[in-house]
């Protein structure tokens, strides 16, 4: 095996779990290894923010700028825990933004390569972007954090009687993240969903890590589906998400809105915004989903 097998790629190992779970090893250029966490399912499936959190890593590595800018991902199978290959390829680069794609890939049962996710990624450099903003976008209204409840809190606490998972089986996923739900999005906790297609959180790594542009690639796709206040139960697996990253977070916890409008033919969309604790707007995002009716 070559000697750069070994060498883990440029700033990709840093202290905070995330990190380490996200570190790929470059093979060869556009070539790059990885062993897929098992701390990051929902079940038995790796969530697909964490995979698209992968791919961005490895993409930063191939490409000259930093930052994801637009990052559309096609989810083909899901991916489990285990080691798995990224490859990418530079379609094209400029001078302020660059182009990549990548694909995740693992073997099945009989040894045979199964490609999982494909991304094309533009890459730019947020700290060079101007101040200027013109927005009608305003922060989600939702209650200090305190008066939010997580998974704990809602097994715990009086007023959220447990009314059992919309999903079976574990989320090894819920551990890894501080996750504080707005009650008013948790009808479904107690057994009387709300009828709409609304989910409000405020969001941060379980270990205190700061987010960065490629956390908020996990953020956009790490709370309960919005079909759950839709009064519908089981996996929600994604089909395609598409996220624009804005602004480099500031420091703290983010806020996560994500709406449903349209539920069809067994897909929704989830359209989803992320505030930072300066009250910008850091990232938004759509994905298609596929529900289970009935």
């Amino acid at each position: 095996m070559p000697e750069a097998a070994s060498a883990p790629s440029r700033a990709l190992i840093g202290d905070s779990e995330f990190d380490r779970d996200t570190a790929v090893t470059r093979r060869e250029p556009g070539v790059y290894d990885i062993d897929l966490s098992a701390g990051w399912t929902i079940i038995s499936a790796v969530n697909g923010g964490y995979l698209l959190a992968v791919l961005g890593r490895a993409l930063a590595d191939t490409l000259p700028h930093p930052d994801p800018f637009s990052v559309t991902a096609h989810y083909l199978t899901a991916s489990r825990p285990g080691p798995a290959v990224v490859r990418t390829e530079t379609v094209r680069t400029g001078r302020t933004l660059s182009t990549g794609q990548a694909s995740l890939f693992q073997c099945d049962d009989e040894g045979n390569e199964v490609e999982r996710i494909r991304v094309l990624a533009s890459y730019g450099d947020l700290a060079t972007l101007p101040d200027d903003v013109r927005t009608t976008a305003t922060p989600p209204a939702m209650p200090p954090l305190e008066q939010c409840f997580g998974s704990a809190d809602a097994a715990s606490d009086t007023r959220l009687p447990s009314a059992g998972s919309p999903v079976e089986g574990g989320s090894a996923i819920a551990d890894r993240l501080m996750l504080k739900l707005d009650p008013a999005t948790l009808g479904w906790a107690l057994g009387s969903p709300s009828g709409k297609g609304e989910m409000r959180a405020w969001f941060g790594l379980a270990d205190g890590r700061d987010a960065d542009p490629l956390s908020l690639l996990l953020a956009v796709d790490a709370l309960p589906p919005t079909a759950f206040e839709l009064g519908l139960k089981g996996w929600v697996p994604t089909v395609e998400l598409t996220v624009h990253v804005r602004h480099r977070p500031a420091p703290g916890p983010l806020r996560v809105s994500i709406t449903t409008r349209n539920l069809a033919g067994g897909f929704l969309e989830e359209d989803a915004e992320v505030w930072d604790s300066a009250d910008r707007l850091v990232a938004q995002s759509r994905q298609l989903a596929r529900v289970r009716l009935g």
